[in-house]
């Protein structure tokens, strides 16, 4: 195995050892109280929201190990201070959003339309908020005027979007692995591993992800705004590696996806799609009723343990 190969293994067992420990850590004495993360689902079982937290601890001391692994450069050191800080702020203003938020505005529609009648969300918060981690993630990553601003989209879009797909379990997980996997392998190039390649930046994420999956495929946790939109926006700036074309397309791809989300149900699509239904159900418990009802969405649940309506 090659020093690459040898640095991107360390770094994975590092990222989801450390998720672990943080989850169980998180679980004997969480911060605030247990009933501060416990939520309630559509099976009406309760669910923690410390899976998100454990995610975002691991993923970036999996980025960090692999930077004190890997070769010495100031580019890679660069790409991991992005990568750091856009898991770390997107996960802090998540969790501010999970915590704090009541679920009655969702989107960005019902967020800028409580602006305009002069209400503040936390979700408003959380938007800007994560908007300002991924300029600065992009400025650490350095590159042009046009770069800062395709690799600001491509953190906070990243953010956004993932959070989308949390509606489910393990879906956000899967999600992020297929984009992950399909960012490294069109990222890969021959010397990735002083460079900190993009084939080798997603991979911390994506382990630390993967450890926390059964928690979540066995509904016992979930990822919520702290998760998804920590993991999401470590995978944008990993992006920032690949060509400008590359990242166009994909912060297109980005764009795309959340402004089809404001019309169109993403969870209507993946069960009139029996390839997508299988994928999105493979590992799961089965549905409440059984595989031929439509599922209720997943429900985050609200401060103080009341479940809020959630439109999907």
């Amino acid at each position: 195995m090659s020093r690459a190969g040898y640095t991107a293994a360390a770094a994975g067992v590092v990222a989801a050892g450390a998720g672990r420990l943080a989850y169980a850590a998180m679980n004997r004495r969480p911060p605030g109280g247990p009933k501060m993360w416990s939520r309630t689902n559509h099976r009406g079982e309760p669910v923690t929201l410390l899976e998100g937290p454990a995610v975002a601890t691991g993923a970036i001391a999996g980025v960090l190990a692999q930077r004190l692994i890997g070769s010495p450069g100031g580019r890679a050191t660069a790409t991991t201070a992005a990568i750091v800080v856009g898991g770390a702020g997107a996960g802090a203003f998540g969790a501010y959003d999970d915590l704090a938020g009541s679920g009655d505005r969702r989107g960005f529609r019902g967020h800028l339309g409580a602006l305009r009648h002069g209400e503040v969300t936390t979700g408003a918060v959380k938007l800007a908020g994560i908007g300002a981690t991924g300029i600065v993630s992009a400025a650490l990553a350095g590159g042009s005027p046009a770069d800062l601003v395709i690799n600001a989209g491509l953190v906070a879009g990243g953010a956004n979007l993932l959070n989308l797909f949390d509606l489910r379990p393990g879906r956000a997980i899967k999600v992020a692995v297929a984009s992950g996997s399909l960012i490294g392998a069109v990222g890969q190039d021959s010397d990735a591993a002083p460079r900190l390649g993009v084939a080798l930046a997603v991979l911390p994420p994506l382990a630390a992800a993967l450890a926390l999956l059964p928690e979540d495929l066995g509904e016992r946790a979930m990822l919520g705004d702290a998760g998804a939109n920590a993991l999401g926006a470590m995978l944008g700036a990993s992006a920032a590696g690949l060509p400008r074309t590359g990242r166009i397309a994909l912060l297109g791809a980005i764009v795309g996806l959340t402004a089809a989300s404001e019309k169109v149900s993403f969870t209507k699509v993946i069960e009139r799609t029996p390839a997508l239904r299988w994928l999105d159900m493979l590992g799961r418990r089965p549905p409440p009723g059984g595989y031929g009802g439509v599922e209720p969405p997943r429900d985050r649940g609200a401060p103080g343990g009341r479940p809020p309506e959630i439109a999907e």
